[in-house]
C-alpha cells in the first residue's frame, strides 16, 4: 500500500501529531509520498524517515497513491482535492485546524484512522462537484469546487446586481454583497452562515444562498446540480470577486459564467465507525444541551 501526505506550513504545536503520522505509518510499513513543499518544511523539524518519497504534482501521484492524508483543516482538504483532481485517489483528513467537517479525524484518533486504512476497514463517500466555465480563462485546469463557487464585490463599494439564468431562463436578480452556489459538501460552509440549509451528501442538488441581500424575501433556493446557471454582474465597481473553495480571481462585469456539475466526483475516506450524521452531531453539538439530561 501507497498513501501521499498533503500538508502546509502550520505552527509548532502541530508538530509532534505529525510525528505521530510518520511514526505510525512507519509501524506499519507503508510507503509514503510527501507531498515536496510540506516535506521541506518539517524535514529539519521532524524525524523524517529516509523511506519516505516525495512528489509535486497531481501527474506524480496518479494510478500511484492508494489514499491521501490531509494534515490539517479543511482549507488543506479543499486543496487535497484540488491536487487530487479526477483520480478517484479516496482522501481522508486529520484535522488540526477548528471545526474540521472534511477534515473528521480528530487528533486523538490518529493511530486508530491509520490502522483502519492500512486494513481496509473504512467505506468510500463519494461527493459530486461543480464546474466553472467562463468566456475568460477562469481558474485554468482547476475550474472545478467540492464546496462552493462565489461570486462578492471586491471592495467596501455599495452591493452588486448579479442576473441569474437556470438553464437559459431568468431565474433572478440578486440585489446583494454577493450570491453563493454550495453543493451539499459545501452546504455546511459559507453557505450556511449565510443562511442556506444543510443538504446530504449524494442528494444530487446545488443551492443559491445570496449574501446579504438588500430584498428580505429573496431566500436561498435549492436546484437540481443537473441544471446549468448562468451569471452576469452589474454594480458600481469596476473589479468583483470570484471564487472556487479557497481560490480566487478577480474579474470585471464582461465576465459571463456558466456553473454545472464537474464530469468527475471525489471519494472521501469514510471510516466504520462514523457517518454523516454523527460528523454533524459532533461538530454542531445537536443533542449535547444539557437540558436534555
Amino acid at each position: 500500500m501507497k498513501i501521499g501526505i498533503y500538508g502546509r506550513q502550520f505552527n509548532n504545536s502541530v508538530l509532534p501529531y505529525v510525528q505521530q503520522v510518520f511514526d505510525c505509518l512507519v509501524a506499519r510499513k507503508v510507503e509514503v509520498l510527501v507531498y515536496e513543499d510540506f516535506y521541506n518544511f518539517v524535514k529539519d523539524k521532524l524525524f523524517l524517515p529516509k523511506q519516505f518519497g516525495s512528489f509535486k504534482t497531481y501527474q506524480d501521484i496518479k494510478e500511484e497513491v492508494s489514499v491521501m492524508i490531509s494534515l490539517g483543516g479543511d482549507g488543506t482538504m479543499l486543496d487535497t482535492v484540488a491536487l487530487v483532481r479526477d483520480a478517484g485517489t479516496p482522501m481522508i483528513g486529520i484535522n488540526f485546524g477548528r471545526l474540521g467537517f472534511l477534515a473528521s479525524i480528530n487528533k486523538d484518533g490518529i493511530k486508530s484512522a491509520i490502522d483502519a486504512l492500512v486494513d481496509k476497514n473504512f467505506s468510500l463517500d463519494t461527493r459530486r462537484l461543480l464546474k466553472v466555465e467562463s468566456n475568460l480563462d477562469l481558474f485554468g485546469d482547476l475550474n472545478f469546487a467540492l464546496n462552493d463557487f462565489t461570486i462578492h464585490k471586491r471592495d467596501t463599494s455599495a452591493m452588486i446586481l448579479i442576473h441569474c439564468f437556470l438553464n437559459g431562463e431568468f431565474l433572478n436578480s440578486y440585489w446583494a454583497d454577493g450570491l453563493i452556489v454550495a453543493t451539499p459538501t459545501g452546504s455546511t460552509a459559507y453557505s450556511l452562515s449565510c443562511g442556506g440549509p444543510i443538504i446530504f451528501p449524494r442528494s444530487g442538488n446545488f443551492v443559491i444562498t445570496p449574501i446579504s441581500p438588500h430584498n428580505l424575501n429573496v431566500r436561498p433556493i435549492i436546484i437540481s446540480d443537473e441544471n446549468t446557471l448562468t451569471f452576469e454582474i452589474e454594480g458600481r465597481s469596476s473589479k468583483y470577486l470570484v471564487t472556487l473553495d479557497s481560490r480566487t480571481e478577480v474579474v470585471d462585469a464582461s465576465i459571463k459564467i456558466n456553473l454545472k456539475r464537474a464530469d468527475f466526483d471525489i471519494n472521501l475516506v469514510r471510516l466504520n465507525n462514523e457517518t454523516y450524521l454523527s460528523t454533524l452531531r459532533n461538530k454542531l453539538l445537536w443533542g449535547i444541551d444539557t437540558r436534555n439530561y
